[in-house]
Formats: C-alpha cells, sequence, structure tokens
C-alpha cells in the first residue's frame, strides 16, 4: 500500500539526494525530486519520482516549486533540505562574491523553501524538516572558513527552529555527515586548488587535496550515499526521532574530538597533521 506522504528532497541529481529520493519512492512514498539538472532528475522517474526543477538560490524557482506540490497534492509533509555547495580554499583568497553564493544556497535557499512549505505543515499539526548539516557544523577546519561558517548557521537555524515549530507538531532533525563520497568531493578538491593551491595557503592546501583524494571512494574511510537515503528512511518512520544524527565514516569521531578536546588542542592536532 501506498504511503501517502509527500516529500520534497533537494539537491536529489546526485549522491545523497538521488539515493534518498530513490530509496524513498520504493517505499511507497510520493517523492518530488528537485534540483537545476533536469536531465539528471528525468533518470527518477523509472523509479516513480516526479522530477521538479529548483534552483535552490532563485527565489521564483522555490516558489513555483512549492507551488506545484500544493497544487497537486496540498502541501508537503517532509522536506529533506540537502540542496548544497562547498566553496573552498582560505578565507583571505576566496571572493566575497563567492562566500556570498555559499550562503546563498547553503543557508537562505534552505530557510526560503523551509518558510514556504511550514504553513501546511503548521495547518496540518504534524511534519518534519530534516536539515543537511555536516560534522563542519561542529568541527572546525582550515581552508573551508566559508564553508564551515555555513554550516555552522544551518546547526544554529535548525536547533532555533526545533523549538519554534515544536508547538505546532513539527519536527527538525539535523543530518550531519561524515566522509560520503559524492561528486561533492572533487568539486570541493578543486574549488580548494583553484583558489588556494598556489599561494601563501600552498602547502596546507597541498596536504589537504592528498587526504581528501586517499580517502573518497575508499570504503575504509568514506560511506556510500546510500548511509544517508536509509537514515532519511528511519527518520520518516520515527514517531520520535532523534533530534539529529551523525551518518558515515569519521562522523561520530569528530563530533565527539569537538565535545572532548579544547579549541587549542584541536588547532594543534589538525597543523601537526598537515605538516606529517
Amino acid at each position: 500500500m501506498q504511503n501517502r506522504e509527500i516529500i520534497l528532497v533537494t539537491g536529489a541529481s546526485s549522491g545523497m539526494g538521488r539515493e534518498t529520493a530513490i530509496k524513498l519512492a520504493k517505499d511507497g512514498y510520493i517523492v518530488y525530486a528537485a534540483a537545476r539538472r533536469v536531465d539528471k532528475l528525468n533518470e527518477l522517474k523509472e523509479y516513480g519520482c516526479i522530477p521538479i526543477q529548483m534552483d535552490i538560490a532563485k527565489e521564483q524557482e522555490i516558489a513555483d516549486a512549492v507551488s506545484k506540490i500544493n497544487k497537486e497534492h496540498g502541501g508537503v509533509d517532509v522536506l529533506f533540505n540537502n540542496a548544497g555547495i562547498a566553496v573552498q580554499g582560505s578565507l583571505e583568497e576566496t571572493d566575497i562574491a563567492d562566500a556570498k553564493k555559499q550562503f546563498e544556497v547553503n543557508l537562505f535557499g534552505l530557510a526560503r523553501l523551509t518558510q514556504l512549505v511550514i504553513p501546511y505543515m503548521r495547518n496540518k499539526g504534524a511534519g518534519k524538516i530534516i536539515n543537511t548539516s555536516s560534522i563542519a557544523g561542529k568541527v572546525h577546519g582550515p581552508i573551508s572558513s566559508w564553508y564551515v561558517a555555513s554550516k555552522h548557521a544551518v546547526e544554529g537555524l535548525s536547533s532555533s527552529l526545533r523549538v519554534e515549530l515544536q508547538p505546532f507538531g513539527i519536527q527538525v532533525i539535523i543530518i550531519r555527515p561524515g566522509a560520503i563520497s559524492s561528486e561533492l568531493i572533487s568539486t570541493y578538491v578543486d574549488s580548494m586548488v583553484k583558489r588556494s593551491g598556489n599561494g601563501p595557503y600552498a602547502e596546507m592546501t597541498k596536504a589537504l587535496v592528498e587526504w581528501s583524494k586517499s580517502r573518497d571512494n575508499n570504503p575504509k574511510y568514506s560511506s556510500p550515499p546510500s548511509v544517508i537515503a536509509d537514515t532519511v528512511l528511519k527518520i520518516l518512520k520515527s514517531k520520535k526521532p532523534k533530534t539529529s544524527y551523525e551518518v558515515g565514516k569519521t562522523s561520530k569521531q569528530m563530533i565527539w574530538s569537538r565535545k572532548l578536546l579544547s579549541d587549542r588542542t584541536l588547532d594543534k592536532m589538525m597543523l601537526n597533521f598537515l605538516k606529517s
């Protein structure tokens, strides 16, 4: 029997979003798979997903997508805010325009879409909003200041929103992926090299790039996107899900290191690692 809950998954053209959209559709949910690349989304039709074009940084496309879902199915029961980009490089060498783009996608687009789906959930007295953060939302790191800042912002927004919406029966859940094999790995490596590969931060950048490449698609160090899909399904099936989930290789370890170690100790460990 088909589950009639309406799910909207952003960033569904690849990686974690794609895997999640497919898994939920196979489980009987009505899944709208949203992303900028419609050609990639059309491949999801065979799994039962409904493709919908949405650039999360464009106000009109967000509004049009939500309006379409409202007309066809009344509203969104579960929103999986998964779309994101990684602007990497030293703070000194990153243009402010690029930094703003990082926040437009990772924070403001997420927030605007959330604003538009809340009324339906609030009137219904139920709903789930699942936001993709990162271990970078809790643990800092060099050559990624703007990405880390955007994910810290997602954490703060999500936690505040969780309290605001609790009286209306709407649950807000954070997912913190650790090392997940996806297109984002190659994207942020290229981004890092482009900005900081040849300047004063070149040595640090080189070490980070080598570390990232050695772990991507290596099952010893990174997890497949399917672990995120499994977690989202678990959240949907739970009447009272946890407020946050650390998922994938290194996620739990990194979060615990943040809790147990002082700032200076963690900073020193990072710098020593980059010199080794």
